[in-house]
């Protein structure tokens, strides 16, 4: 395949020094829109590029070398309309200097090297056929053999109805691909780019575990004239743009064209990083730090784990994680703030961290739902959970909520359902799972995120089945009792490590971990990386073993 000039005319603009700019009509110095990257320097638009460029601006120079047997276009049905297919394809690439929609092979991001498949929208819409379909297939089989991540560049109209059902069978194949990659633990990670849509969205495009999209970008299953045309209603205003989908919970994340390549570094780094180990010893630390923890009214600790200015999850990542690259979405129905997940890099090695956020101010507490998730923040988890067992990577969750999420809403999306399955999904995983009690423990909405190979908690945090207040209200009529009865449930940490309930206690500073917020996160990440250590070495069925035996055990009856 020929790849494209590095820069490509805007549709319908003639060739020359001066293009305009379809978004904003500013009229731009082409040689400047180059530099720019072909975003446009006033008001941001992507303009479209064609695949050669788009590998141009991501991959190390010289570094890209397109497999040796590109597949090419035939013509199984002799279809023709206003011209045969093949003459079609023809002028396509005569047009385009392209001999197919798409193209891989293989290339370094900043030394790292990847399997890289790419579409260009110019050759027929980028549509997706019988060569299109081989070309990703391919992409996704090589990455598998050569054990590298798969990174997939997309921009496509959607399937290409002159092969009629041998294009549609496309969408399988691709899918099958990809699904093969997932199972033997191949990153893959999607950029989908202005537009994308149809058969290839509804196949392996959406499938990468990461979904990066450019801004602006157009992207979805059926266009918007024909959803209009369908539904005789006005869409949404966004609808289906990049950051439209992005808050639907659909794509990880809206990256412009100048951060794109330094996110995809980072990813490929976390991607190598998943081979680092610790010690390996496999021996647990039984109760670390116990010795040195108070003992406080259960009252007072509950007063210190509501402490505003407690360290929150976000500040653990900030101060334990070499890198941190957010995930978002359920790619079912929306991303939810109370929840925050990614990958990240403690100490060179790679894991999965998710965690409740709260915040320290009314703003940030108001927008993250004072850290009670919806259940699109519990099916988020469970999706990132499963990505990193598919990775085998361990996980770190950190706990602060006073618990999911209440509502009208919240039920009639299935609260207790993502909640249920958010727990059996941490339970079957094969991957060591490390959980930190930081602050609040309440209820369901907590233990969806704790089940944990290793409970940790730290001294002023608490941890229990329904909040004192609340179990007073019950029992009694009013919040009277919540000071007795906080004592009454054994919600701290001395407590709940003599029942079983937690494996450790994290000693905090004399006033509490918000008097020396730097203190606390020092120990937190020293006793994260002992317990990493400790299951370096363990299988998978250990992994779950271990984690069944843990929790069977749990619970006193006569």
């Amino acid at each position: 395949m020929t790849l494209s000039p590095p820069v490509a005319q805007p549709t319908g603009q003639p060739a020359g020094e001066w293009v305009r700019c379809p978004n904003c009509s500013v009229t731009l110095y082409e040689p400047r829109l180059r530099r720019e990257q072909q975003v446009c320097p006033d008001c941001g638009h992507h303009h479209r590029i064609g695949a050669g460029a788009r590998i141009d601006q991501l991959v190390d120079p010289g570094s890209w070398v397109p497999a040796a047997d590109q597949p090419r276009s035939a013509d199984p049905l002799g279809f023709s309309d206003t011209l045969p297919y093949p003459e079609r394809v023809q002028r396509a690439r005569r047009r385009s200097g392209l001999d197919e929609a798409a193209v891989h092979g293989t290339a370094t991001i900043d030394g790292r090297p990847v399997v890289l498949a790419a579409m260009d929208f110019r050759f027929l819409g980028g549509s997706m056929g019988s060569a299109v379909g081989e070309v990703i297939t391919r992409g996704a089989e090589d990455a598998i053999e050569r054990g590298w991540p798969y990174l997939i560049l997309v921009s496509s109209g959607g399937a290409r109805m002159q092969e009629g059902c041998l294009s549609l069978m496309q969408l399988a194949k691709t899918a099958q691909a990809m699904g093969e990659a997932r199972r033997r633990g191949i990153l893959t990670i999607g950029v989908l780019a202005d537009p994308t849509y149809g058969g290839v969205t509804a196949s392996f495009a959406t499938l990468a575990d990461v979904l990066i999209a450019e801004p602006g970008a157009m992207i979805g299953f059926a266009g918007p004239r024909v959803i209009e045309n369908a539904t005789r209603e006005r869409l949404p205003e966004g609808f289906q743009t990049a950051e439209y989908l992005h808050g639907a919970g659909m794509i990880d994340r809206v990256e412009p064209r100048k951060s794109l390549r330094s996110t995809l570094t980072r990813l490929l780094i976390l991607d190598a990083g998943r081979s680092a180990g610790g010690d390996r010893s496999g021996v647990l630390h039984d109760r670390l730090g116990t010795a040195e923890v108070r003992q406080r009214p259960a009252a007072e600790v509950l007063k210190l784990a509501r402490q505003i200015q407690r360290p929150v999850t976000s500040d653990y990542l900030e101060a334990i994680c070499d890198d941190f690259v957010e995930l978002h979405g359920d790619r079912t129905h929306g991303d939810d703030p109370a929840v925050v997940g990614g990958l990240a890099s403690i100490g060179g090695r790679t894991v999965m961290v998710l965690g409740h956020e709260k915040g320290h101010d009314t703003a940030t507490l108001v927008l993250r739902n004072f850290g009670m998730p919806q259940p699109e923040g519990y099916r988020k988890a469970l999706r990132l959970l499963r990505l990193a067992e598919r990775l085998d990577i361990p996980v770190i969750t950190f706990v602060d909520t006073q618990g999911a999420a209440p509502g009208v809403a919240a039920e009639e999306r299935g609260q207790a359902w993502a909640i249920a399955e958010c727990i059996a999904g941490m339970a079957e995983l094969t991957v060591p799972v490390i959980s930190v009690i930081t602050g609040e423990g309440g209820s369901g909405g907590a233990l969806a995120l704790a089940v944990g190979n290793r409970v940790l908690m730290l001294e002023n945090a608490c941890y229990s089945v329904i909040s004192p207040e609340s179990c007073s209200t019950i029992l009694y009529g009013h919040a009277g009792e919540a000071a007795r009865l906080a004592e009454t449930m054994k919600i701290t940490a001395p407590e709940l490590i003599k029942l079983g309930v937690i494996d450790a206690i994290v000693p905090e500073p004399d006033g509490g971990a918000h008097t020396a917020p730097d203190e606390t996160t020092t120990a937190v990440r020293s006793m994260i990386m002992a317990e990493l250590d400790a299951v370096a070495g363990w299988s998978g069925e250990k992994c779950r073993q271990q984690r069944y035996d843990r929790f069977r055990a749990l619970g006193v009856i006569a």
